[in-house]
């Protein structure tokens, strides 16, 4: 065999390898959610249960063992895995796309964003208690239903507009995002927040006060 072919067939076996990687890991990244998950997607996945009559505790967002037991009823019913995760076969059956996959790791990397933005320097239950306004917004029906909606809605960060939301993200505020998205709320159920050195607008002192932490005052 000359040394040109056998450079041919190792470099076909090499490419025909890293296919086959690439193949793998492409398998690895689609979407399968699980106890402890969290986001938009798994708020999705408890809707179509609640709907169906398979899940009856909150649309949280927060992938717990009520969850688990009611994707496991739904995977019995229809022929699928009974192992509580929902994979790509079980969203498909849902009716969800499995195209967010990345939905997660994208929610706390913008909540994170947010967070050190608004609450730099600030104590890290103030952190998370920053990121629990955005989640309680998205339960409330004066703002938007989504995580970007809220955090984008016109008007409603200043960091938007002063340029603190484009600068390098804290540390302490992805661990912070993922806390807050994990049901933590040390802001007891605000919608608002702001400092009271630093409030210009007359409005925001007529809400009802919740609790301080640091600097910024939370609001109902």
């Amino acid at each position: 065999m000359s040394q040109n072919r056998k450079k041919l067939i190792l470099t076909l076996a090499v490419i025909f390898l890293l296919n086959i990687t690439l193949i793998f890991f492409a398998q690895e990244a689609q979407a399968a959610y699980k106890r402890g998950s969290y986001g938009s997607t798994v708020r999705q996945i408890q809707e179509k249960l609640k709907n169906w009559g398979y899940y009856f505790g909150n649309i949280d967002g927060i992938y717990g063992s009520r969850t688990e037991e009611a994707v496991k009823k739904f995977q019995r019913k229809n022929g699928l895995t009974a192992d509580g995760i929902a994979g790509s076969a079980t969203l498909k059956a849902l009716g969800i796309s499995d195209n967010s996959a990345t939905s997660q790791s994208v929610d706390v990397n913008l909540l994170a964003r947010l967070i050190s933005a608004e609450a730099r320097g600030e104590p890290y239950s103030g952190q998370v208690a920053v990121g629990a306004v955005v989640l309680n917004r998205m339960e409330h029906p004066s703002f938007p239903g989504t995580l970007s909606g809220v955090i984008y809605q016109s008007g409603a960060f200043s960091c938007l507009y002063d340029g603190q939301f484009d600068q390098p993200v804290a540390e302490s505020a992805y661990r912070a995002a993922r806390d807050a998205l994990n049901g933590w709320d040390p802001s007891g159920g605000a919608i608002y927040y702001f400092n009271p050195s630093t409030a210009t607008n007359g409005w925001i002192w007529s809400r009802p006060h919740i609790v301080t932490i640091g600097k910024h005052r939370f609001c109902a």
